[in-house]
């Protein structure tokens, strides 16, 4: 249960035609901006207890706000769409404190106060793929290692310690450039995007916000922090 809840549970619970954008001429797509309270394209799966997720404002940015207290539930946005075409992932987020038992290594820290997940599905479920972006732990930025459950999803640290915590941080990834580095092959269409704050492996507590997400077609930006 603990392989499905991690990595694959995803690919149960959505159908990868839910929202499609083939042939879009958008250069952005906001996926939320959550200025109108959480979007209804989001759909929140539990996997081990609860964690809230309320809309606020946090520094003047609408976002979500996350707690987690030994559980683990995310916020799951079904999308259909072809990597190739809009290959940038852009968000922004913050921490309160990463977690002192988190270890990206073993299967008893793969917790994290903030990840953004990209979901690539297959109709054979276990051959789904996820590009997790993680604030890691101990994992050093700019490294990526496969999840300690299986290897069909990377754990790519965006972020990693507490010396950015506390500290809102605007994200951009390639996630094609992202998919062919790390699986060595063409990305499928993405199915869905996810959100996820964690702490029931570890039985920690983490508190982070989630800012605006979007795609887009444009050139790669390099993170800032504000």
């Amino acid at each position: 249960m603990r392989l499905l809840k991690k990595t694959f549970l995803f690919a149960a619970i959505f159908s990868i035609f839910s929202l499609g954008l083939a042939g879009s001429s958008q250069e952005e797509r906001v996926l939320d901006d959550f200025k109108s309270g959480l979007g209804p394209g989001w759909e929140d799966k539990s996997f081990a207890g609860k964690t809230g997720y309320t809309v606020e404002i946090n520094e003047g940015r609408h976002s979500v706000k996350a707690i987690s207290r030994g559980a683990a539930s995310g916020l799951i946005y079904k999308i259909a769409y072809d990597p190739k075409e809009m290959p940038i992932l852009r968000w922004s987020w913050k921490i309160e404190r990463i977690l002192a038992k988190g270890d990206e290594r073993s299967k008893a820290g793969d917790d994290y106060a903030a990840r953004v997940y990209v979901i690539f599905p297959s109709l054979a479920f276990w051959r789904t793929k996820a590009l997790n972006y993680i604030w890691a732990n101990k994992l050093p930025k700019g490294e990526a290692i496969p999840n300690a459950f299986t290897g069909n999803a990377v754990m790519i640290a965006v972020e990693s310690g507490n010396t950015n915590a506390g500290r809102w941080i605007n994200e951009e990834r390639n996630i094609l450039a992202d998919y062919r580095k790390y699986f060595k092959s063409e990305p499928p269409e993405v199915g869905a995007i996810a959100i996820m704050t964690d702490t029931d492996n570890t039985g920690e507590s983490a508190v982070a916000w989630y800012g605006p997400i979007s795609i887009a077609r444009g050139t790669q930006k390099p993170a800032t922090r504000e």
